[in-house]
């Protein structure tokens, strides 16, 4: 799990968060010393989608207030590298129904919740291609996709 998370943050410049999730990382990844991702979502350049100006004040965060697939596509257009996505399902679903979303990298937990938001609500039905697949010691299993149109 640990070498996965630093593959994917390695190849990451760039995140983007919806509001509820910037609130509450805003408020506990500055202080935090739980490495490596203390250090990489503390520096890295973040995007909150929102309507409104978020209070809390963190590093490298500008807002994206409108036009999210014109920003996004203005932001794929420069050099860098990948841009993440890190626990804001509702963003990334709204991604997905928008079409917007090349890859997918997936952490699939050997647990059945029974209840709670799903991924792929509402999303239009889509091929993926898998590119990497990695079961970790405890069974979780780590999945690429591409996204084909």
């Amino acid at each position: 799990m640990e070498e996965n998370l630093g593959r994917v943050i390695a190849a990451q410049d760039a995140v983007l968060l919806g509001r509820r999730t910037y609130d509450e990382w805003a408020r506990f990844w500055p202080p935090s010393d739980i490495e490596p991702f203390a250090s990489f979502i503390n520096g890295v350049q973040k995007f909150v989608v929102t309507s409104t100006a978020p209070e809390q004040h963190w590093a490298n965060t500008i807002v994206v207030e409108s036009g999210l697939p014109g920003f996004l596509a203005g932001l794929k257009r420069q050099p860098g590298g990948d841009i993440g996505v890190h626990g804001s399902i509702a963003l990334a679903q709204s991604l997905l129904r928008d079409d917007l979303v090349d890859e997918l990298r997936l952490v699939i937990a050997p647990a059945w919740p029974g209840s709670g938001r799903k991924l792929f609500d509402g999303a239009t039905p889509k091929r993926l291609t898998l590119t990497r697949s990695v079961t970790s010691p405890a069974g979780y299993l780590l999945a690429g996709y591409l996204v084909r149109s």
